[in-house]
């Protein structure tokens, strides 16, 4: 979940790039939304803020060499008593490092992966021609718009009758990434959902306590917002009791002032993915907050689901983040900027831009 290549290694000026009136709007919202959080104001002299936390990787060389054809890819592996795993990933990005050089790099997963899964690479900025199951063509950037991939890596694993068997949208830590390497590998996909799956292999006794926060509001939850009143976005966070990823989301992430400034004008909701806590959804329905996490299909936790002031869904987070990746998702629907950039890993670009313009170093890879 890094920025794309083009921005690498050197950032122009925002100024420079409101010329280009396709992209001037989002850039002008970007720098508005930044001032607000930052405290800058305009005609300030300033020092470039510096650009950190990109990594460059390169790809295994047991990945597959591919045409880019996916159902002769998909029969291929099927030959092979395998299944194939396409990976979106691109140039810079710290997930998909941690992802090929950490997860890949242990001997189990490795293993469990080269044994069960062929592997294509797609690049979401490239321009090679991919031909889609249904034998539509696409570039590889088109293809990445058209699944609306908002992260890097994200993951598809498909089964035999060339359908999605689990869609991951980025980075799972050896742990998580595990479990769903069994589910996918184990062929468990055709007995029962992944949520399922996760009840029976994941969900933690019920000891302990999630990490309370100032922003968040006291339940009973009715989140029914069918009435139109609201004037906040909303924002959910599903988290589980011993999780280690949710204790570094609060711990550091939720910790930092800029976050807290942009949580806060949300209206936040703190719920465990595996309570029967009762509560009515946004859409007015009365459910627990487990059977809520089940129709939303929560895989990880912490996710962060954010609606708009009318209950429909806008984005989540639905994998580990640091900071700045957290942060852009929380001001991308606050700002209302995917009304006008529908690409997030664009719209993190120009906000990278705009704060950098205003000094601030923006370091990626940072809690």
């Amino acid at each position: 979940m890094g920025q794309p290549a083009m921005t690498y290694p050197h950032v122009p000026s925002v100024l420079h790039r409101l010329r280009v009136s396709k992209t001037s709007t989002l850039l002008v919202l970007v720098a508005v939304v930044s001032m607000m959080f930052t405290g800058a104001t305009s005609g300030q002299e300033t020092t470039p803020g510096q650009f950190t936390g990109g990594i460059q990787t390169e790809l295994p060389d047991w990945f597959k060499e591919s045409f880019l054809e996916f159902e002769d890819d998909i029969d291929e592996a099927v030959a092979a008593g395998k299944r194939l795993m396409l990976y979106f990933h691109q140039d810079g990005c710290p997930y998909c490092n941690a992802l090929i050089e950490h997860n890949f790099e242990l001997a189990d997963i490795q293993e469990q992966i080269r044994s069960n899964l062929d592997v294509v690479a797609i690049n979401i900025f490239g321009d090679l021609e991919v031909v889609s199951v249904g034998g539509k063509a696409f570039t590889e950037k088109t293809l990445a718009q058209a699944l609306r991939v908002n992260y890097t890596p994200t993951l598809l694993f498909f089964n035999e009758k060339r359908e999605v068997a689990l869609r991951l949208d980025g980075y799972y830590p050896p742990k998580q990434f595990r479990t769903a390497l069994n589910y996918v590998t184990q062929r468990k996909d055709l007995e029962v959902s992944y949520q399922r799956y996760l009840e029976t292999v994941a969900a933690p006794t019920a000891t302990g306590s999630l990490h309370s926060e100032s922003f968040f509001t006291v339940a009973p939850h009715n989140l029914d917002r069918s009435s139109g009143a609201h004037i906040r976005p909303l924002a959910v966070f599903f988290e589980q009791k011993q999780c280690e990823e949710c204790t570094l989301l609060h711990t550091n992430t939720l910790s930092d002032p800029a976050t807290r400034k942009i949580v806060e004008q949300f209206d936040a909701v703190q719920l465990d993915m595996w309570s029967d806590d009762e509560l009515v959804t946004p859409e007015g329905e009365a459910m627990t907050a487990r059977e809520w996490a089940t129709k939303l299909g929560i895989k990880f936790a912490p996710t962060i689901v954010l609606f708009d002031r009318s209950g429909a869904e806008v984005m989540r987070s639905g994998a580990f983040l640091k900071t700045f990746h957290i942060q852009s998702v929380l001001d991308y629907v606050l700002s209302g900027a995917y009304k006008m950039q529908p690409n997030f890993q664009r719209y993190i670009s120009a906000r990278s831009e705009s704060l950098r313009e205003r000094g601030i170093n923006v370091d990626i890879w940072d809690y």
